[in-house]
């Protein structure tokens, strides 16, 4: 084959990316095309996404390419998880995509298992109860009775609603799909009698695609040329999962950024009740696998605290704050990471000092003690996912760990990740999503034969580097993870 050049779409909650890769059948090489900002707008008492925008900057995107004369042979785009736009029949996008962490979902999922108990709603889909998941937000529009579900033609999640109005070709990839809570992770496809109970339109729901399918082309109005859209592993997170450079099967995972999730891939979903009890989900993954995981509230935390110490005028960056962290004591309180107080925004820091006073710990004061909370929080929360696996989950034993996603790049995050879990930690690659998502492309395109030649081209590609814990400062992470545990079962 010759060189393939690639064009991957990678959304975060935050920033969005177009990375070019260049695949000639035996390495990838990737350079960001174009970088700009996902922030979310408050329109009247409701978060949406500002989704013209992002839709005019994968416009430019095509357009840089083309002003420097690159030949695209495909592209792809994944997003986070849970958000969708309604479409209607005139194929016009009816309201703006809501976020998330709207509050729009506040109590429906308790309303949700009135109408359905909560181990019935576990054993249909095999996903973990979290108040955003999209069962929840239809649930919302359902009891408001918002006219937009009610005319809606089709649904779309993030990633496909962005294809649409690139190829006018409308269908869900399973990855994205997965995410919501209205799939059966065995069949792979929308549970039926579960939107039934709820009330949920099953009419707007488009049929479900693997990763890997070739979507439809470019319109031709748009003037980048007859390039192929491949619907590649849509939620970012099985792209990353994707990239992970492992071979065999005793591997967990930490895509680490704005969320961390934390998990390993199994052949088959897994609906016991012990992985319901540990709030574990069974989304999909590339190539007919499931990612066995659990969100852990990541770097979120850290870059909520940056917007505060911002606001107040004090403009250090993430390397700053790391260092300032590095410097402080260690273990001045424990926090659990998934408390729901730092799910929302709004003066984190002050969210961490309330946490450590009313569970009657010291509370800290400076920047660094404050980062240093946070980085050894999220430590202490992976081993005990890591645990929670090994003991209850699968039976057996975890060798390593991998961390893909940017947060990989935070040094200090790491050496405390090998610390907690007492396990050898493999780094990068930091841009394991958009790895993901380009080599899923190639994969399409026949140029790689599966997921496991998939993740040989990503290790052959990307170096790594390896943190191993220190048994010194075992019976010092020892202590604090009890600590922990008190305050999770308090």
């Amino acid at each position: 084959m010759g060189k393939r050049t690639l064009l991957g779409f990678d959304f975060g909650a935050s920033s969005g990316r177009a990375m070019l890769g260049e695949f000639d059948g035996e390495t990838l090489s990737i350079r960001e095309l174009h970088r700009f900002p996902n922030e979310p707008v408050m329109l009247g008492n409701t978060l949406v996404w500002d989704f013209p925008r992002l839709y005019r900057e994968i416009l430019n995107a095509f357009e840089k390419a083309k002003k420097e004369g690159v030949r695209i042979d495909a592209c792809g785009i994944d997003t986070w998880g849970v958000d969708f736009g309604l479409i209607d029949k005139k194929g016009r996008l009816m309201s703006l995509p809501v976020h998330y962490r709207d509050s729009r979902t506040e109590g429906m999922m308790e309303k949700a298992c009135e109408i359905m108990p909560r181990e019935e709603i576990f054993a249909h889909t095999g996903l973990a109860f979290n108040s955003f998941n999209t069962l929840y937000q239809l649930l919302a529009m359902r009891f408001d009775r918002d006219i937009a579900l009610e005319n809606a033609d089709k649904l779309l999640f993030m990633p496909d609603l962005f294809a649409y109005f690139l190829t006018g070709e409308a269908a869900t990839e399973y990855t994205i799909a997965s995410t919501s809570q209205m799939t059966d992770p065995g069949t792979r496809d929308w549970d039926r009698e579960l939107l039934d109970r709820m009330g949920i339109p099953f009419a707007p729901l488009t049929d479900i695609q693997s990763a890997g399918t070739l979507r439809g082309r470019l319109k031709k109005e748009l003037g980048f040329g007859d390039i192929p859209l491949i619907a590649v592993g849509s939620h970012d997170t099985a792209s990353a999962v994707a990239a992970v450079p492992a071979s065999g099967d005793s591997f967990a995972y930490i895509s680490s950024g704005t969320w961390s999730l934390l998990g390993t891939e199994t052949k088959e979903p897994m609906r016991t009740p012990l992985v319901l009890k540990a709030n574990y989900t069974n989304e999909g993954g590339v190539c007919g696998t499931v990612r066995l995981l659990r969100n852990i509230m990541g770097l979120w935390i850290i870059q909520e605290c940056k917007r505060e110490w911002d606001r107040q005028g004090d403009t250090e960056d993430y390397g700053e704050i790391m260092l300032l962290a590095e410097k402080a004591p260690s273990f001045v309180s424990v926090i659990d990471v998934d408390d729901n107080r730092f799910l929302t925004p709004g003066n984190m820091p002050e969210k961490i000092r309330d946490y450590c006073r009313e569970t009657g710990q010291k509370v800290p004061e400076t920047k660094g003690e404050i980062a240093r909370i946070v980085y050894e929080g999220l430590a202490l929360k992976y081993r005990w996912g890591v645990e929670q696996m090994e003991e209850h989950l699968l039976g057996r034993r975890i060798d390593v760990v991998h961390v893909v996603g940017g947060g990989c790049k935070n040094t200090m995050l790491n050496r405390l990740t090998a610390q907690a879990i007492g396990k050898s930690v493999i780094t990068e690659p930091s841009e394991g999503t958009a790895i993901g998502n380009l080599l899923v492309q190639a994969m399409a395109l026949g140029d790689i034969s599966g997921l496991k030649e998939l993740r040989q081209v990503s290790a052959r590609s990307f170096p790594t580097r390896e943190w191993l814990p220190s048994e010194t400062e075992r019976s010092m992470w020892d202590d604090a993870y009890g600590r922990l545990l008190r305050l999770m079962e308090g």
